[in-house]
């Protein structure tokens, strides 16, 4: 058994009022301190498992790095690392070449960020907004519709812990050429899925993701719309709604967003051009 799952005991009842006793799986919950430098920058609920992702990912969506290339090291703090890292295994030192510029006074997030949240402790609006290297407007991928309503479907099968707990989101990067799922990671936060995806592209040199796809099992908010924008990303689909920001935000960055893509049908709020009947595409 994975640190991604924990045994419990319990009670299950039903409408007759019948109980049974037994074992049971659930998702795991531990805090991660993300250091850069030795030097604590965020503390963020997660599942413990692509922490290294996860720490690269969370430095993107902050504007902190844009390539792999930038980051020393990835480690785990030992005990004696320093105050706060009393477990070893919950607490990642991002080390960036000297020179990197190291994260500016106000990205230090001063609140623990929950699961459900990827813009906490920030203090402001223009602190909240970061500005993409990566542009996405020109981005020329083109999807068939038929592939955007198969997306949930082929994420939802690969979400191998989910089965086990029903606790977790999952964040998967699809390729727009050939319609091939080139990644997936769960977390309890929706936030944490989509930095262990962006992070572990962004490790192996791969940013832009242009004519790619990211698929999220949640809603599509404002922190998952810009993270895929930081990531060069030109369109992101949810399972959920939108909101008003993640729209206003995919329409100024020429990104295509969809929602509600369930069943046989979805909305598309920004970039309809990318999206075209099946007969209009030679792939996928």
């Amino acid at each position: 058994m994975s640190r991604s799952e924990s045994r419990t005991r319990v009670i299950r009842v039903d409408q007759e009022g019948h109980r049974d006793s037994r074992a049971d799986m659930v998702a795991t919950e531990e805090p991660l301190e993300i250091r850069v430098n030795g030097r604590r920058l965020a503390v963020t609920m997660r599942t413990p498992t692509e922490d290294f992702s996860l720490a690269a990912g969370f430095l993107l969506s902050e504007g902190v790095i844009t390539d792999g290339k930038q980051v020393s090291s990835i480690r785990y703090c030992r005990k004696d690392f320093g105050p706060g890292a009393e477990d070893g295994d919950n607490t990642v030192d991002v080390v960036l070449h000297k020179w990197v510029l190291p994260p500016f006074h106000y990205q230090e997030r001063n609140v623990l960020m929950s699961s459900a949240c990827g813009m906490c402790g920030r203090t402001s609006i223009d602190q909240v907004h970061q500005k993409s290297l990566f542009p996405v407007a020109d981005d020329p991928m083109r999807l068939s519709e038929d592939f955007v309503l198969g997306m949930p479907e082929t994420l939802r099968a690969k979400q191998k812990v989910f089965d086990r707990t029903g606790g977790l989101h999952a964040a998967g990067l699809f390729d727009g050429r050939t319609g091939e799922l080139v990644s997936i990671r769960e977390d309890v936060g929706r936030h944490n899925a989509v930095d262990k995806v962006l992070g572990g592209a962004l490790l192996d040199g791969k940013l832009p993701l242009s004519n790619h796809v990211l698929m999220v099992s949640g809603r599509a908010s404002f922190e998952l719309t810009q993270k895929a924008a930081m990531a060069g990303i030109p369109m992101l689909a949810s399972v959920s709604a939108p909101s008003s920001l993640a729209v206003d935000l995919a329409k100024d960055a020429g990104m295509t967003l969809a929602g509600f893509v369930r069943g046989n049908r979805f909305v598309i709020y920004s970039g309809d051009h990318r999206v075209v009947p099946a007969t209009e595409l030679a792939y996928p």
